[in-house]
């Protein structure tokens, strides 16, 4: 038995795991108490990691049009086609689309390929999607794409401001490390802004249910009252930024009365949420999605940022606007340039002296001259032939991109596409030409860089499976066969983290932020056991290779560097330490600092160095070396009319991921919310004529979708909320982002995902179902279906158009004939069920009604698992309830202990009156915490019920 430290491959927390391979190579994992990300915890996703790593549905060998070949051959035609489009179209007939499931070892190599050795810079990532506001942001208001603070400042803070961030469904760890803060502080005040009230509502102070897009207003309308009431640090914004008076001056075109309007906001609620602001000096103001996917990102971002440029509160323990990522290595991409207009090491595309540098060190025949296409623009690009080969890694644009089906369609007219990935069958691999086998989490060896700017490890324990490889080794072999074999000679992704290491740091005098030389010269052996490490980490004296030659392992002469001297160590006492912004402000104080060139302790213990922080004492990486307040003004733009009088809100769930190809795999992560779904207000509910359950049709100019409806007064009036996740393999039409415009913020390019024109109308359905079965379900031959996994197997929610069907062959159809089966029908009540038998095991059990199907799925699930020899337990099947003495869990709260509503309910009844006693009773809630606000909302229920 072996534990091996690694990091979880969801969101940009970036929590540490242990993962432990037993002797029959059963795998389980645990948070990493060392690793100062998480210190243990882990969300119900991270928990159920050991259930997604099987290999159902894995690609597992080379394909060209569907005929599995090896990898000699499928190289040499990704590289000949490749090589042969540029020879007759150009660099820029070409394209690669990435992702932030990447290591930065595979982002590196992916970026250096197109850029330096195809000379195009038609590379981007699924980052922008949910990063590049922020980017943009960031690198408009201080030279650079610098996060200023850390997670401390979360635990730090005495205001915390929650902006389009709904921390405690997306970001859980974090949002359970603030709770923790709160209970030790309860001073402490947080606020949360969100159209919706979402669960992380339970620990707010305050909610303002902001109008979609309203945040430039409501932050401009912050600064403009930061001015008015003498809240500002003049010192600061005299010494270490300009531009406030022009941005002061837009802010005031607006008074509060003009905010409220263009918020949705009272006056007296933006007056409580300004004076508390400007009355608190140790603010951190955290967003996320709710910001960055707008056609205004940008414009958000910086106003945020202004306000706390204005008041000095940045860079300071407990005071930041702070940037949490959607994706584990959303950052890591950031800093090899794997964004279209980025290149290297932070460094600019469309900087002449950067791009020369970058050129020299990588000894590149050509480097990009001006920015790609970014992936809105990309994905046109294809449609319209401009691109005409592609290589999409590790992503499922047909289902994550806007205006899905048209990047389906641009996908699927696409002369030559390549796919790297895991599974078999997306949505996206299913068009590609050539199907490339990748490694997954577990197999995958390399770094990541979470929000904080936290560099960790992510360590194999697990063998790669088939002919699987390791997605760098597949970018260099195809660089090598194109004849660019000496700049992809990396034997491991030690080496490539060396590289861009040194590339960090080469002729880095300071000016550049993201800087990790001390890490230029590391070896196998240490790069082996490195421990989690905050950047910048610069070496004492900065590395200068000369073009071309790295520091390799193996003593390959022909790339080390002409000097003896090959490692940080190594170098001499006396070198002088290039001058970062922290060097002045951070040196001698507790809460900074960092000591250049140490590597952490090989003890497998993360290092308990002080944390890093930026700009407390200026030093920007602008021209001028100050921040840059920009002006920014809120632009009113109305997307509804008559016919699409909607606003349609999109995001994510608890426990599911991005297009669920591993999520999907685990039975527990389903039992929360099995099915595509869309909240709704109840006075827009009664408008449209819905009830809670019922299937309902969301329709935009581009699409339609079909899910179930939540009606929740949680929802804003007048918007609908639904989760991103549902694919065709797991909903019969769930595709959200068919919806969605291709609209982008003319800044980031980031498309406006959050603020979408649609329709709603409930769907006439005749018959509705639910069924469960051993084996997953063929296509099934219903209007609306949505598969999820289960324990001992599947289950499927139905609906359909007519209900005039041969029940009986359906539900053979479904899971299969069976020579012994059980059926009851009311043909004038529209009831019917029916359960089919192989031996004493339950094959399938299906139960249609003329409404939602008040069956208890959790106990329906569990008869997969069950023997069934007597007619008694049989009939319970078909009748569709459990006798009293299986009394019913209901809908599943905690995902991690598997605890349903209808037992928290039952405690509370028995005495168990708070959270922490539920936990005490149940163990609900006691080990991510995502489900703690739903187990309130039970208590408080009961609470209200008995009062009555």
């Amino acid at each position: 038995m072996r534990e091996v430290r690694t990091t979880c491959p969801y969101c940009g927390v970036g929590c540490g795991v242990l993962a432990k391979v037993a002797a029959d190579g059963q795998v389980s994992v645990r948070g990493d108490p060392d690793h100062p990300a998480n210190f243990g915890r882990l969300c119900s996703k991270g928990s159920a990691l050991a259930e997604t790593i099987d290999l159902d549905g894995r690609l597992l060998h080379p394909e060209i049009d569907g005929r599995r070949v090896g990898w000699d051959e499928a190289l040499e035609r990704v590289a000949l086609t490749f090589s042969q489009t540029i020879a007759e179209h150009g660099p820029d007939s070409v394209a690669f689309y990435v992702s932030g499931q990447l290591l930065t070892e595979d982002y590196y190599v992916a970026n250096k390929l197109m850029k330096g050795f195809v000379g195009s810079a038609n590379i981007d990532t699924n980052s922008r999607l949910c990063m590049a506001s922020s980017v943009a942001g960031h690198r408009r208001a201080f030279g650079s794409d610098t996060v200023p603070g850390t997670y401390e400042d979360l635990e730090l803070a005495d205001l915390i401001v929650l902006v389009g961030s709904n921390l405690a469904w997306c970001h859980p760890v974090l949002y359970q490390r603030i709770a923790a803060a709160r209970e030790k502080r309860p001073e402490m005040k947080i606020v949360l802004i969100d159209p919706r009230r979402t669960m992380t509502a339970d620990i707010a102070d305050m909610h303002l249910a902001i109008a979609p897009d309203g945040d430039v207003a409501l932050f401009t309308g912050l600064l403009a009252y930061l001015g008015q009431h003498n809240a500002l640090d003049r010192a600061y914004i005299t010494e270490h930024t300009t531009g406030f008076g022009k941005a002061l001056f837009a802010a005031s075109n607006l008074d509060l009365a003009g905010v409220a309007e263009a918020t949705g906001l009272s006056e007296d609620e933006l007056g409580r949420f300004y004076s508390l602001f400007a009355r608190t000096k140790k603010t951190v103001t955290v967003y996320s999605q709710g910001v960055n996917q707008s056609s205004s990102g940008t414009d958000k971002v910086n106003a945020i940022i202004n306000c706390h440029l204005a008041t000095g509160r940045i860079g300071k323990p407990g005071a930041g606007p702070f940037s949490v990522t959607g994706q584990p290595n959303a950052m890591g991409g950031r800093e090899v340039g794997g964004m279209a207009n980025m290149l290297a090491a932070h460094m600019e595309i469309e900087n002449p002296a950067h791009r020369a540098r970058v050129r020299r060190f990588w000894n590149a025949p050509d480097i990009a001259d001006k920015p790609g296409l970014k992936a809105v623009d990309m994905f046109k690009a294809v449609g319209d032939g401009r691109i005409k080969a592609l290589w999409i890694m590790a992503t499922n644009p047909v289902d994550s991109m806007p205006d899905a089906d048209a990047v389906e369609a641009a996908i699927k007219a696409c002369p030559f596409v390549v796919v790297s990935d895991v599974l078999a069958s997306t949505d996206t691999v299913r068009h590609a030409h050539v199907r490339l086998p990748a490694t997954a989490w577990g197999e995958k060896d390399g770094t990541v860089t979470n929000s904080e700017r936290r560099i960790s490890r992510q360590r194999a324990f697990l063998p790669a499976p088939g002919e699987a490889r390791p997605d760098w080794w597949i970018v260099a072999e195809v660089a090598r066969l194109m004849g660019f074999g000496e700049g992809f000679a990396h034997a491991t992704p030690a080496e490539i983290f060396a590289e861009h290491a040194a590339l960090s740091a080469y002729e880095n005098d300071g000016a550049r932020d993201f800087d990790i030389g001390a890490y230029a010269g590391i070896d196998a052996d240490t790069y082996e056991d490195l421990v989690p490490f905050q950047w910048p980490a610069p070496s004492q004296a900065t590395p200068l290779w000369p073009a071309g030659h790295l520091p390799l392992k193996g003593g390959d002469q022909r790339s080390q560097p002409p000097s003896p001297i090959t490692n940080v160590s190594e170098r001499a006492p006396s070198a002088k330490l290039p001058i970062s912004p922290l060097e002045g402000e951070m040196a001698g104080r507790p809460e900074g600092g960092v000591q250049a060139g140490r590597q952490p302790e090989k003890d497998g213990q993360a290092a308990r160095s002080p944390s890093t922080r930026f700009f407390a004492n200026g030093n920007f990486y602008t021209p001028d070396r100050r921040a840059h307040f920009i002006a920014v003004r809120p632009v009113a733009e109305t997307r509804t009319d008559e016919k699409f009088p909607l606003i349609l809100n999109t995001g994510r769930v608890r426990d599911h991921w991005h297009t669920m190809t591993r999520t999907g795999k685990s039975p527990r992560l389903s039992q929360h919310i099995a099915e595509p779904f869309v909240e709704i207000h109840p006075a827009d509910a009664q408008h449209f004529g819905i009830g809670d359950a019922d299937i309902v049709r969301i329709s935009s100019p581009r699409g339609e979708v079909l899910v179930r409806a939540l009606v929740t007064s949680r929802q804003r009036q007048g918007s609908l909320f639904a989760p991103m996740h549902w694919t065709d393999q797991f909903a019969a039409k769930g595709r959200l982002d068919a919806l969605t415009a291709s609209l982008t913020d003319p800044v980031s390019g980031q498309p406006a995902l959050k603020h979408v024109a649609v329709r709603i109308e409930k769907f006439a359905a005749k018959a509705f179902g639910f069924a469960v079965m051993r084996q997953r379900p063929a296509p099934v031959a219903a209007t609306y279906w949505a598969v999820a996994k289960c324990r001992g197997g599947w289950r499927v929610e139905l609906a359909f158009a007519d209900d005039d069907i041969d029940w009986a062959g359906f539900a053979a159809a479904l899971f299969g004939a069976s020579p012994d089966m059980l059926a009851y029908h009311d043909r004038d009540a529209g009831q019917h069920r029916i359960a089919a038998f192989d031996g004493e095991r339950l094959a399938g059990a299906l139960f249609v009604a003329p409404g939602p199907v008040a069956v208890s799925r959790g106990w329906a699930a569990e008869q997969l698992e069950e023997t069934h020899a007597g007619q008694r337990e049989r009939f319970r099947i078909v009748a569709g309830r459990a006798g009293a003495e299986r009394p019913d869990a209901g809908a599943t709260v905690c995902s991690c202990f598997s605890v349903g509503a209808n037992q928290i309910a039952a405690a509370v009844a028995a005495g168990c009156t708070t959270v922490a006693s539920i936990g005490e009773t149940l163990k609900a809630g006691t080990n991510c915490g995502s489900c703690r606000a739903e187990i309130r909302a039970i208590i408080e229920a009961r609470r209200v019920q008995a009062a009555e």
